[in-house]
């Protein structure tokens, strides 16, 4: 019988859990980091020509101030999620939020470039704290399969449509106030986070003394650096670039070695096992599918609309609302009311081909399209697959996963979101480029050649976009099992592995 149904099981949780009567309060301040950090990956976006204005600084220079964030939090997460399951949750999560809020203020303030972009480093290290040790709380206090499904509907409505939130605030910000309150709007609700966490969170004492995987840190933490790294430096120099290849040669060598430490490690970083069971493994591809196909789609589309469109800051970041709105009806519909019956499979798949098409109606965009007849139906329906995808790949990522090891799992699921989102940014981003270059070649550069030949690399993007959604469900059918899941008392779900390579 599973949690939902079984009333003495639920009551044994809530006398052994004493996160379990103040879970919704707990979900309330899981989702304000959950949409801090979701808001810091692209409210600055639309703030940086401002940014740059302010603080003089090159074309060249602009991308660190994106890229510094993304590479300290995408390397650190699994870092991050271990420290919060050995020195505990609660007190990680405090630590993340603080620092995060410090560090939004010195960013803020920052009167000259290097500055700026220390503050975005500090920022995404504190940030590889908070998510993974967010999200594992939300794993360990939610173990009722329909509370849980609820709770991860919510959690997922916030990861998916944070984008188009965070493009909306820092159009208002930018344009009312100054770039500077993209950074200063993070610390009120680390403030609120962090005091929140202090008055709900319960904290967990180990009885005997964490130990630290130093050779799986340094080798997960290296390789997650050159692998990012070098995809931001294939989106600016292109990949026949020896640093780009070279790094990317050394962030898989990394990782292969990091795979090797863990197999052999007595107190691993991370439990392989953890990845192994089909559904979890299933649900980390997705992640990654789907992380590239936001950020593609946020990347694409908030250049068509302010460059093309000519839309202000303020009118784009609204014209992508009805993304979320898509997002947040299918997270909510899918997470409580189907997942318990179906299964993961029957959800994900139709989501990410759902997706596809929401994609590929995208690519018939041309210069003179509209927003109401090019724009909005193909973002409203890639808003709903989406949702179909993120909230129950969020759930059954972090499901069945031991308590030790909830955190190191939490972060797998943001780290396959941030490396996917790195690799759409630099493999959409060159196919892109590559397109407009082509539609100029023999063509004079007049301002209509320009626009047709930035629309042509724009739905170059899109349809690369809706390919890889429909691959990724490809692999989502033959990876992932069929049968609704089932949380038994002490969370511990039947293991089916798939063979190390």
């Amino acid at each position: 019988m599973t949690l939902g149904n079984d009333e003495s099981s639920i009551t044994s949780i809530a006398e052994t859990d004493p996160n379990y009567e103040r879970r919704w309060w707990i979900l309330a301040v899981l989702g304000i980091a959950q949409l801090m950090v979701i808001l810091d990956a692209s409210v600055v976006n639309i703030a940086l020509p401002s940014a740059q204005r302010a603080l003089h600084f090159s074309n060249d220079n602009r991308q660190w101030v994106i890229s510094g964030y993304a590479l300290a939090f995408g390397s650190l997460l699994l870092a991050g999620g271990r420290i919060g399951d050995l020195f505990g949750r609660k007190r990680i999560f405090i630590t993340g939020a603080v620092g995060f809020a410090i560090a939004s203020i010195v960013g803020g303030s920052a009167h000259n470039f290097l500055v700026l972009v220390t503050a975005r480093v500090v920022q995404g290290i504190f940030a590889a704290l908070l998510a993974p040790a967010a999200l594992s709380i939300l794993s360990t206090t939610f173990t009722d399969a329909k509370e849980r499904g609820r709770a991860f509907g919510i959690w997922g409505t916030i990861a998916g449509a944070g984008g188009a939130v965070g493009l909306l605030i820092g159009g208002l910000l930018t344009q009312e106030l100054s770039w500077r309150w993209t950074m200063y709007i993070n610390a009120p609700l680390a403030v609120l986070a962090a005091i929140g966490a202090v008055a709900f969170l319960h904290t967990h004492v180990h009885s005997v003394r964490p130990r630290i995987d130093w050779p799986g840190t340094v080798t997960a933490s290296s390789g997650l650096f050159a692998l990012v790294f070098g995809f931001s430096r294939a989106e600016t120099r292109g990949w026949s670039s020896s640093t780009t290849l070279a790094f990317i040669a050394a962030g898989v060598i990394l990782l292969i070695t990091f795979v090797i430490v863990q197999r052999r490690s007595t107190h691993p970083l991370l439990q392989l096992r953890v990845v192994l069971d089909r559904n979890r493994g299933g649900a980390f591809l997705s992640l990654a599918v789907v992380g590239s196909a936001i950020f593609a789609v946020f990347l694409f589309l908030v250049y068509y609309l302010q460059q093309i469109l000519g839309y202000s800051p303020i009118k784009c970041g609204l014209a992508t609302m009805p993304m979320a709105f898509g997002l947040i009806a299918a997270a909510g519909i899918t997470t409580s009311l189907l997942l318990p019956r179906v299964g993961p499979r029957p959800l994900v798949v139709p989501g990410m081909l759902i997706s596809a098409v929401g994609m590929a109606l995208l690519t018939r965009l041309g210069v003179h399209s509209s927003y109401a007849g090019g724009v909005l139906p193909g973002l409203v329906i890639a808003g709903f697959g989406l949702g179909t995808v993120l909230a129950p790949t969020l759930n059954i990522a972090t499901a069945g996963i031991e308590t030790g090891d909830s955190g190191v799992a939490s972060a797998l699921a943001n780290t396959m979101q941030q490396v996917g989102g790195s690799l759409g940014i630099a493999l959409l981003g060159t196919l892109g480029a590559s397109a407009a270059t082509s539609y100029l070649l023999g063509k004079e550069a007049t301002p209509h050649n320009l626009a047709e030949a930035s629309v042509k690399s724009y739905t170059t993007g899109f349809a690369w976009g809706a390919g890889i959604l429909a691959a990724g469900a490809v692999a989502t059918f033959f990876l992932m099992r069929g049968e609704a899941p089932h949380l038994q008392p002490g969370f511990e779900a039947e293991e089916t592995f798939i063979p190390l390579l």
